[in-house]
């Protein structure tokens, strides 16, 4: 009775995913999906060009208008919610400490914060709340990569990874120049 069970629930899960697979390439082709695509296209281009620009500042607030957008129209759960605004918290605190990361007189108390050897990177730099927001972020984003999306949103996401990384990699060039510490090439 057990393996009749199974194979009808299965039958059912299969009828159901049919219908699931049709009923969404009948949205796809949709004249709202199209508008929808392009407008995703649009995203897409805008947050390269972005990314392009090397402006660490402008990827950083570029990123946070993101989030507190996917947070005013997309959290639909309270996981959801908890996670971008623990998101926003962290790309504020990162915004702060770029204003900071310049000037050797007010940098100088977060890396003395930060000096014993497991709160530095292997090149001596201090992982301080920027560092760890980012790879927060970057992890959070990658995580998002996994899930239920289409092409257009995983070529978005897949962006704004590259333009984390790219912070991440830029602030740790100012941190290194700003406390004299020589990267290798």
């Amino acid at each position: 009775m057990a393996g009749c069970a199974v194979k009808i629930f299965l039958s059912d899960l299969q009828k159901l995913l049919m219908v699931e697979g049709g009923l969404f390439k009948e949205h796809a082709i949709a004249p709202s999906a199209r508008r929808l695509n392009k407008a995703r296209g649009d995203l897409l281009e805008h947050v390269r060009a972005i990314g392009r620009s090397g402006d660490l500042s402008l990827m950083v607030v570029t990123e946070r208008a993101i989030v507190a957008n996917e947070l005013k129209y997309h959290a639909n759960s309270k996981g959801m919610v908890s996670s971008l605004t623990a998101a926003l918290d962290e790309l504020a605190v990162t915004e702060r400490l770029l204003s900071i990361v310049g000037d050797p007189g007010q940098y100088g108390s977060v890396d003395q914060a930060h000096s014993l050897p497991r709160n530095r990177d292997r090149k001596g730099l201090p992982l301080d709340e920027a560092r760890q927001a980012l790879k927060s972020h970057y992890a959070r984003l990658s995580n998002l990569d996994k899930s239920r999306l289409d092409d257009d949103e995983k070529k978005i996401i897949d962006a704004r990874k590259s333009n984390i990384f790219q912070v991440g990699r830029l602030y740790g060039e100012r941190q290194a120049a700003t406390l004299g510490i020589e990267l290798d090439p």
